[in-house]
C-alpha cells in the first residue's frame, strides 16, 4: 500500500479500487448471472471467474497488508437488487452498533504505524452505481467512533440521509473495501438497472464470523495459496498465505 492509501483506509475504513475487472470479465461474470447459472449463496462456488476472486492479484496485497499474512476467507455471498429492492439499515461498528449491542470480530487497531482490521468485505461491482442510486452507504471514519450506538433511529433506516451518511460513487469492474468495524449499510435501490455485487468477506486467520466454514475440497482444482486462504480458523501452525505463489 502506498502511504496515501494508509492514510484514506485509516481515515475513512473504506477505499474504492478502480477498475479492479476488466471489461471482459465483468461481461462474463454478468453473463453467467443472466443464463441464471448461479446455484448456492457462495459466488465463489458458481464457475472459475468467480472462484479467482478469492485471492485476486490486485486486492490481495491490501488483505495482506491490512488483515494480516494468516487471513482467511469467512464467506462470500452476492446482492441483486432491482428499482424499489431494500436491503438491510445502517449497521456494524465495535460494538455492533446498538446500545448494548456486541460483535466480537468488528475491530479496527493501530500500533506502532501498523493497522490491524478484524472482519473485512471486498465488494466487486458489476453494475454501476452512480451518487443517488443507492446500494452501498457508510459513515466515514465511524471504525474510530466511540458513539456509534448514537445514530438515530430514522438515519439508520435511511428515513434521513445527513451530511455523514455517504454513498461512493462506483463503476463496474471497481471493487470496494470496507472494514465491518465502520458503521454501514445499503441504501434502497432507485436506478432502472439492476445492481450487482459480490461480496466476498475476509477474516485473520484466528477468527471466524461464520460458522459454515468454507471448505477447500468444495472448490476443485484450485492453487495452494488459494486453499490457505480456505483454511478454517486456527492459530498453531498456520501457514502464511504469502509465503507460497500462485
Amino acid at each position: 500500500m502506498t502511504p496515501e492509501e494508509k492514510f484514506i483506509v485509516d481515515l475513512d475504513g473504506y477505499m474504492v479500487f478502480k477498475n479492479v475487472l476488466t471489461t471482459d470479465e465483468v461481461a462474463e461474470m454478468n453473463a453467467f448471472i443472466d443464463s441464471g447459472s448461479p446455484k448456492g449463496r457462495r459466488p465463489s462456488l458458481w464457475a472459475d471467474p468467480f472462484k479467482n476472486l478469492i485471492d485476486h492479484p490486485k486486492i490481495l496485497p491490501y488483505l495482506l497488508e491490512l488483515i494480516g499474512p494468516t487471513v482467511r476467507l469467512d464467506h462470500d455471498y452476492s446482492i441483486l437488487m432491482d428499482k424499489g429492492d431494500r436491503k438491510g439499515g445502517l449497521h456494524g461498528g465495535e460494538d455492533g452498533g446498538r446500545p448494548g449491542g456486541h460483535e466480537g470480530d468488528h475491530w479496527y487497531k493501530y500500533r506502532d504505524g501498523v493497522t490491524r482490521h478484524g472482519l473485512c468485505v471486498v465488494s466487486y461491482m458489476l453494475a454501476d452505481a452512480a451518487e443517488g442510486d443507492g446500494g452501498f452507504a457508510c459513515v466515514p471514519g465511524s471504525h474510530k467512533s466511540n458513539f456509534i450506538s448514537a445514530i438515530p433511529a430514522d438515519v439508520r433506516n435511511y428515513e434521513r440521509q445527513p451530511h455523514y451518511v455517504v454513498q461512493p460513487a462506483v463503476e463496474a469492474g471497481d471493487a470496494l473495501f470496507f472494514t465491518e468495524a465502520l458503521v454501514h449499510g445499503t441504501i434502497p435501490w432507485s436506478a432502472a438497472h439492476q445492481r450487482r455485487s459480490l461480496l466476498f468477506k475476509y477474516s485473520p486467520g484466528h477468527s471466524a464470523w461464520n460458522s459454515d466454514y468454507p471448505r477447500a475440497e468444495d472448490y476443485g482444482d484450485i492453487s495452494e495459496r488459494q486453499r490457505r486462504l480456505l483454511l478454517p480458523p486456527s492459530i498453531g501452525r498456520r501457514p502464511r498465505v504469502d509465503e507460497v505463489e500462485v
